[in-house]
């Protein structure tokens, strides 16, 4: 454990505000969350499932995918219950240490789905640029090493950014106005100087959307290029169909984020930022399932199968054996 002995802020309780300010809409929320994350819940794991299951989906592309739901799913879990636990109950305090590895977990699974993205923008970028040579450069061993990248990468930037905190001493009311333990947050409230976290913080969090945002960028810059010189329509659309989900979902995290982070916006906007975060963290890992089944055939056709496996077996199950 990273927790040093004699860091004042190990013992300190802070409060999660979340949508306090709204208790006539405490329950309304709690039913439109726990529905969200439900979906969450059953899409991504569904679509791993699937995946796993269908022999015509075990490519490179869905293996790609595979891991996007599983980040997605921890991405919410990591989140969620603690927001639902605190529209239900009075007590809305939480610990240091579960704030900060709240706030590790989440950041190492935001960091790795950032990597993910772009790792499958470079799928899409064979694929498309490079047809002929996509199952020879698309090796297993290559595929492995390109999803461990983010997860690991993922778990350098959240210790990178969770360390410094462990120096930061707590002394006022400890109240954090928002529904998770975000860094900008957990430095606000701090009564020690907060500069070299803060420093640290921005390196990391500029270099991470960058630097992924510069690669799905290049890639797709490319892609289209390819697109645009493809003779027939029918190969245009079909190429572009590879890739159409993929950009929805970058679309839908990256967008957020920059609109969060990067345009400016007046002082106290904090429920700015809630929407803004319930967003990215809740509503964004129940989207991207649906997005690739809605818009995939093969996807489709194998969630059809297998429901239509399911329906032959209870039929089997309840109807009498012949004698």
């Amino acid at each position: 454990m990273w927790f040093a002995e004699g860091n004042q802020g190990a013992g300190a309780m802070f409060t999660l505000l979340g949508f306090s300010e709204y208790p006539d809409l405490q329950v309304p929320l709690f039913l439109v969350f726990i529905t969200v994350y439900a979906v969450t819940v059953v899409g991504n794991l569904g679509m791993i499932t699937i995946i796993r299951i269908s022999p015509k989906l075990h490519t490179p592309m869905y293996f790609f995918l595979s891991h996007l739901s599983l980040v997605d799913f921890c991405y919410s879990t990591t989140v969620t219950p603690k927001l639902l636990e605190n529209l239900v109950v009075e007590d809305r305090t939480i610990s240091f240490m579960a704030c900060i590895m709240q706030f590790f977990s989440a950041c190492m699974f935001a960091v790795a789905e950032a990597f993910m993205l772009a790792v499958m923008a470079c799928d899409c970028f064979v694929a498309v640029c490079k047809p002929l040579l996509y199952a020879a450069v698309m090796s297993p061993e290559l595929c492995a090493s390109l999803v461990a990248c983010p997860y690991m990468w993922g778990v350098v930037s959240s210790l990178t950014l969770t360390c410094p905190l462990q120096t930061l001493s707590f002394c006022g009311s400890n109240i954090i106005n928002n529904f998770l333990c975000e860094h900008s947050a957990i430095v606000s409230i701090s009564c020690s100087d907060p500069f070299i976290s803060q420093v640290i913080s921005f390196a990391i969090a500029i270099f991470n959307e960058v630097s992924s945002l510069a690669i799905i960028l290049t890639m797709y810059i490319s892609i289209f290029g390819t697109i645009i010189k493809m003779p027939s329509a029918g190969g245009r659309q079909k190429a572009f169909s590879t890739c159409a989900s993929h950009l929805t979902a970058i679309t839908m995290f990256h967008g957020t984020i920059l609109f969060l982070y990067c345009v400016p916006r007046p002082k106290n906007s904090w429920l700015r930022v809630k929407v803004g975060s319930v967003f990215y963290i809740v509503v964004s890992p129940m989207l991207n399932p649906l997005i690739y089944s809605l818009r995939n055939k093969d996807v489709k056709q194998s969630v059809r199968k297998l429901m239509n496996r399911l329906i032959q077996f209870g039929r089997r199950s309840v109807c009498p054996k012949e004698i």
